[in-house]
């Protein structure tokens, strides 16, 4: 399930380098600060303290309540690295 949504949410922010209506940005948003907490609550779970803390990060600056302005090529630089490193992560775990 983990790997799943890693793969998912990666593709969801790569979308985003495209030009997309804004409603889609707010959704991605959504939809990272729920599986950012997901994930950070099952790393928390499993002992991990080093990514819950990440995933507890990235949760909260994707959460679409209170916006973090970083403009839109910051934005797509941060989309960038998450969307990599969740693959790689993603991979990581398989290989164990």
């Amino acid at each position: 399930m983990e790997r799943f949504l890693k793969i998912i949410l990666a593709i969801l922010l790569l979308i985003c380098l495209l030009d997309m209506p804004y409603g889609y940005y707010q959704l991605v948003r959504f939809i990272a600060m729920m599986s950012f907490g997901y994930l950070a609550f099952n790393a928390y779970d499993t002992k991990n303290e080093t990514f819950a803390f990440i995933y507890a990060a990235l949760a909260i600056l994707f959460q679409p309540i209170f916006k973090i302005s970083l403009g839109r090529d910051i934005w797509n630089i941060v989309d960038v690295i998450v969307a990599v490193g969740l693959i790689i992560s993603s991979l990581k775990k398989s290989v164990k």
